[in-house]
């Protein structure tokens, strides 16, 4: 028997409970996992709460991420004893996911965690911070092809103090970038200066409708949010400009024009980190372990338990996580 969360869906409605399950519920798979710990993502959040329907088959244990010891293996890439961590894939969503004990995923899914990282360390990045990487890195690829260099214009990383916005403030920083932080929690101006921020602003100048071409401010950004907040940070990008978007915390919809990509010739990515080939991962991976700053990565990270887990789906929701959790599922 192992610990984990589970939800069910009911007659009487959604529910997320701890419970205990067997070995023998664990779906197929050639890799088993022993996993020492989870994170709470914003999409996560979504599955715990059921707010968005991410959960697509049920009974389901909730958990797009987990770090942890294989203990048993019939891939050839892994054997028993090696340390993995595990992002996306539909895990938490179709696949039996990362808040729990025990795991059991294909090997394919599964990326060698890097010497430097504890598997704690692994969580505190989780996929938000991997999911920032890969978003600095097609702001990078964009920046080399066009001979942009460190420090030679502002940067803005929306949705600052979540956990893609944390990391990303960390890593443009450490890259040599003046990063500006957009968030609608004043409170956390010093917090995001420790990350790396060279200035902080209000989310309101962003967030309201705003004219389809505006004043030129950013040479790359950083969104997590969507909407009118994407919409305005293309609007302000200047001429040449990259915005790497990866989230919809403030919706789904992009109330935009063209003017900015016809225009000024502003690039829009769209990052996907649930199905991104392996080798994009691993370099993912291997750029985190050399660019993250541990004490850093440490003061954006707080430790919660397996039942304190439920909780913090609807904490993360509500704005009120700052930077990463993770979930000690063994505690």
């Amino acid at each position: 028997m192992f610990k984990a969360l589970q939800i069910t869906q009911p007659e009487t409605g959604y529910r997320c409970d701890l419970t205990e399950l067997d070995e023998s519920s664990l779906p197929e798979g050639d890799v088993t996992v022993q996993v020492a710990w989870s994170t709470i993502n914003y999409k996560d959040g979504l599955a715990i709460t059921g707010r968005s329907p991410v959960v697509r088959k049920f009974p389901m244990v909730p958990g797009i991420d987990f770090a942890g010891t294989v203990t048993d293996s019939q891939h050839p890439r892994f054997k028993p004893g090696d340390r993995v961590v595990l992002n996306g894939w539909g895990v938490g969503e179709t696949h039996p996911g990362g808040l729990a004990q025990k795991a059991r995923v294909k090997g394919d899914w599964l990326v060698a965690l890097p010497a430097g990282f504890s598997e704690r360390d692994a969580m505190a990045i989780g996929t938000a911070g991997y999911t920032a990487m890969l978003c600095v890195q097609a702001l990078q690829d964009h920046w080399a092809a066009r001979g942009v260099a460190a420090g030679s214009g502002e940067v803005l990383v929306t949705g600052a103090g979540g956990g893609v916005g944390s990391v990303a403030i960390a890593l443009l920083a450490a890259l040599g970038h003046t990063v500006v932080a957009s968030t609608g929690r004043p409170a956390e101006a010093d917090y995001l200066r420790s990350l790396g921020a060279a200035d902080v602003i209000d989310r309101a100048t962003l967030s309201a409708p705003g004219k389809p071409l505006q004043k030129e401010r950013w040479i790359g950004v950083v969104d997590s949010v969507g909407s009118h907040t994407l919409a305005n940070a293309c609007a302000s990008s200047r001429y040449g400009g990259a915005v790497a978007a990866c989230g919809l915390a403030q919706g789904m919809d992009l109330p935009a024009s063209v003017a900015p990509f016809i225009l000024r010739g502003v690039t829009l990515y769209g990052i996907d980190s649930v199905m991104a080939p392996m080798a994009r991962r691993e370099a993912a991976w291997a750029a985190l372990d050399r660019l993250i700053d541990r004490p850093k990565l440490a003061a954006m990270t707080r430790a919660i338990n397996l039942a304190e887990a439920i909780q913090a789906g609807h904490d993360i929701l509500a704005g009120q996580v700052r930077g990463r959790l993770v979930v000690d599922v063994n505690a």
